[in-house]
């Protein structure tokens, strides 16, 4: 998961912010979207935060939330399968 395709209104701590991106509840929905493929993942990553960009840790309470989510799904395959 790449942080920067995030509008910087809700991730601005990263390198390269992409302007009319997703927002934090489209990032959640779309990890929830996951949740029928879930066993077929190996591995989920997030990157591209930068908190030095972010003083008020706005894209690091997300990336926090995000990976809850993936670790969710992780729970959700190992449930399922």
């Amino acid at each position: 998961f790449d942080i920067d395709f995030v509008d910087p209104t809700f991730a601005p701590g990263t390198g390269t912010p992409e302007v009319g991106g997703f927002n934090s509840a489209q990032c959640q929905e779309l990890l929830r979207g996951l949740a029928p493929l879930a066993g077929q993942f190996v591995a989920y990553d997030l990157v591209e935060v930068m908190p030095a960009y972010d003083p008020a840790g706005t894209t690091c309470l997300l990336a926090a939330n995000l990976v809850y989510e993936m670790m969710s799904l992780v729970a959700l395959a190992h449930k399922t399968g």
